[in-house]
């Protein structure tokens, strides 16, 4: 950069590569830097945002106000550099006693930014916790609503006008072109089409044509073989050298074992995930209920006339989150699938995501960016960790809720447990909430009179446990079942 006025001079600044910065374009004027890093949850808060690419930068335009509705940053890459520029301005007579200035530039390149910021989208509607009187009075009301400090019981049974702010307010941070027109008038004698398949937009989402096969745990028959749309589908899906290992693969690992699950599946084979999803009910059908409950089966396998097929049972192993347990829900050494804590508000304006991938994309193969893309990836590429599926002594699980075969489980006082009746087995039944007990005949029946027995002397004990050990998932975890369910469905 070049100086101006008489006498300027030029200077090339050094470009400081060591040094990447990040941009914000903050929607307003600052005048107090302090104030205005709080606003966006101080250093700390877009630290966290820069390192996590997954965060949302959010605006609080009153930090202290937990009803107030943030504005939501978008990150985009960028190719900038922050410069520093003095200006030096000297005054000086000349030699007729004119005033002459001699302006001098100083230019300093302070480093690059690589990220930048920027709010696109409109500010939400604002909502305060006041309440409105007789003749226009408003009385706040954040110190009747909000905990400060811990409360003893009066707190909570003074009497409050009703204050329920809602969660959102608009849907879309973006303007929307409404194009209002006039009702649409009919002619005499006009009548509405009757509603059919043809003219009905259905309210739940269709059926994915992945024709997988389901079985519960009372059904008579075992599938032997799959659908033939489900042939069809994979075959048409199945184009390349890696697809055909993948296949071969999986179908040596249900030949030395019959019953998996998917996690395990994706820690043993490396498949694209969206072709797993035509394979498995290729080779195998899906577990309803029962001891074998969300595992894949394969064809011809019936778990319930097989003794062995007792250690491949499902565990649901669940860590508790919370006080009670020892554990607040920010001290957790162990994650949740899904947490209500990294929720992305719907305000927010939404990226270009990439298109779904349909079977002209899964036939070409896909890269990493969910592309098409003539290069085949390596085979390893999609393989998952096997701490996704094998539970090891004195290692952490991945997740707060592990769904284990007990197999899987390389404990050894618990292995001892499973095969102290091995040889013994005659009659598959089903108790302890789901697990298989194989049995001789003759115990079967006692079995089940004992069951009985104990459950009615134990009802009224064990009430009050029940109430508070109720079967449900843990804090932010996400049902593994169901959502694989919702894959076929």
């Amino acid at each position: 950069m070049a100086g101006g006025g008489r006498g300027a001079g030029a200077a090339t600044p050094q470009l400081r590569r060591d040094k990447r910065l990040v941009c914000v374009e903050y929607p307003g004027v600052v005048r107090n830097v302090g104030k205005m890093l709080q606003t966006l949850g101080g250093e700390d808060g877009v630290s966290r945002v820069y390192a996590d690419p997954s965060r949302r930068l959010e605006l609080h335009f009153r930090p202290k106000d937990p009803y107030c509705h943030p504005v939501c940053a978008n990150r985009f890459p960028t190719s900038s550099m922050l410069l520093k520029v003095k200006r030096t301005t000297r005054r000086k007579r000349t030699e007729a006693g004119a005033s002459e200035e001699d302006v001098q530039f100083e230019v300093e390149i302070l480093g690059i930014v690589t990220t930048v910021y920027k709010f696109q989208g409109m500010s939400d509607f604002q909502y305060l916790a006041v309440h409105s009187g007789p003749q226009g009075k408003h009385t706040s009301m954040y110190d009747k609503v909000l905990m400060l400090k811990p409360e003893k019981e009066e707190f909570f049974m003074n009497e409050l006008p009703l204050y329920i702010p809602p969660p959102i307010f608009s849907r879309l941070d973006t303007p929307v072109d409404y194009y209002y027109r006039p009702e649409i008038r009919h002619r005499e004698g006009y009548h509405n089409p009757p509603v059919s398949s043809e003219n009905l937009i259905g309210l739940s989402r269709a059926r994915r044509p992945h024709n997988a096969v389901f079985v519960t745990f009372e059904d008579e028959e075992i599938p032997l073989k799959p659908l033939d749309a489900a042939e069809q589908t994979w075959k048409r899906v199945c184009s390349n050298a890696i697809d055909h290992k993948a296949e071969e693969e999986l179908r040596k690992l249900f030949e030395v074992r019959p019953i998996w699950s998917r996690n395990a599946v994706k820690a043993n084979i490396s498949i694209h995930p969206d072709k797993l999803k035509f394979l498995l009910p290729y080779l195998a059908f899906y577990m309803l209920t029962g001891p074998w409950r969300s595992l894949w089966v394969r064809f011809g396998y019936d778990p319930r006339k097989h003794p062995e097929a007792k250690i491949y049972q499902v565990l649901d192993f669940r860590i508790r989150c919370g006080m009670k347990y020892g554990y607040a829900p920010n001290d957790m050494p162990v994650k949740a699938k899904r947490s209500t804590y990294n929720y992305s508000l719907p305000i927010t304006v939404k990226k270009p995501a990439s298109h779904a991938a349909g079977i002209q994309d899964l036939k070409q193969g896909l890269s990493t960016s969910g592309t098409p893309s003539p290069r085949k990836p390596a085979f390893s590429k999609y393989k998952l960790k096997d701490s996704i599926y094998i539970f090891r002594e004195g290692s952490l699980p991945p997740y707060r809720q592990m769904f284990y075969q007990l197999c899987d489980l390389n404990v050894e006082c618990l292995q001892k447990i499973i095969h102290r009746n091995d040889g013994t087995e005659a009659v598959c039944t089903v108790r302890g909430g789901g697990c298989a007990l194989f049995t001789t005949a003759s115990n079967a029946e006692e079995g089940k009179e004992q069951l009985t027995f104990e459950s009615g002397e134990e009802e009224e004990e064990e009430e009050e446990e029940e109430e508070e050990e109720e079967d449900r998932p843990s804090d932010g975890s996400e049902n593994e079942m169901e959502t694989e369910i919702l894959d076929y469905v």
